[in-house]
């Protein structure tokens, strides 16, 4: 039987049995390498909460920094899907590999077929 994508819709490779998580938004089980995962940076206060803050701030404001929050999501895909962290692509699209950072010491005109692309190119493609 044909397979869908190249890695079945897992990261596991050679290990036999992989971790579990739970979804964020409905909590199905869903193992660790085949989750949609998303790293999040927060702001703990809103904008015009920080800026009070900012201005009853007792020391210098040059030294002022607010903390944050950061959260990694997990999603099953169904969530991910639904909430539009992914996108469903064409067979064609499914082939390639994006990242959103940039591998700055491979040359465009270097590039091998399966090599990852920058969201930016991933349009253009």
């Amino acid at each position: 039987m044909p397979s869908k994508r190249r890695n079945n819709g897992r990261n596991k490779k050679n290990k036999g049995h992989a971790d579990t998580v739970r979804c964020t938004n409905c909590g199905r089980v869903v193992s660790k390498d085949k989750a949609i995962k998303r790293f999040q940076q927060r702001n703990m206060v809103d904008a015009s909460s920080k800026r009070d803050i900012q201005e009853n701030y007792a020391y210098n404001t040059a030294d002022f920094q607010m903390p944050k929050i950061y959260v990694k999501l997990s999603y099953c895909v169904s969530c991910a899907i639904h909430a539009r962290i992914v996108r469903v692509r064409s067979v064609e699209d499914r082939k390639k590999r994006y990242t959103t950072r940039l591998r700055h010491h491979v040359r465009p005109e270097n590039r091998t077929g399966n090599a990852s692309l920058p969201l930016s190119e991933l349009g253009k493609a």
